[in-house]
């Protein structure tokens, strides 16, 4: 019998719990009959009775389904509801990026070729070796 009480309590309190957060999240306009503090403290004083009456009179009647229809996804009907579209999946995107990407690739390359070429001049210039003809010095015939 001690078992029995005990479950009792505890589905009272599980459905206290349940009103009370249902109370605290609903919309202001789903709240019906008294104001949100009136149902919050009455719950509180009468669990049992309060969370029933808050179920049953507090509260309106589509509400929940709403918001659960929200949460799981059914706010939009499926063929109206705005798809994102992946980075990957866009073709304009991965045009961008690929031409991003090239020239990235091409000023890189054009930077290696210039510090090769200034290298290769300094280590000319300290060599004492003169620079050769194609480069710097005009082709003399």
């Amino acid at each position: 019998m001690a078992r029995l009480y005990v479950l009792l309590f505890l589905a009272q309190i599980v459905l206290a719990v349940c009103a009370l957060i249902s109370c605290l999240s609903a919309e202001e306009g789903a709240i019906r009959a008294l104001p949100r503090i009136a149902w919050v403290l009455i719950i509180l004083f009468f669990p049992l009775l309060g969370s029933i009456a808050w179920f049953f009179a507090g509260r309106e009647p589509g509400a929940a389904r709403q918001r659960s229809a929200w949460r799981v996804g059914g706010g939009f009907p499926e063929r109206t509801r705005p798809r994102p579209v992946a980075p990957d999946d866009d073709p304009e995107f991965l045009k961008s990026v690929a031409e991003r990407s090239g020239r990235d690739d091409e000023e890189l390359f054009r930077r290696w070729e210039d510090d090769l070429r200034r290298r290769e001049d300094d280590l000319r210039n300290k060599e004492g070796d003169p620079p050769p003809r194609g480069e710097d010095q005009p082709e003399s015939r």
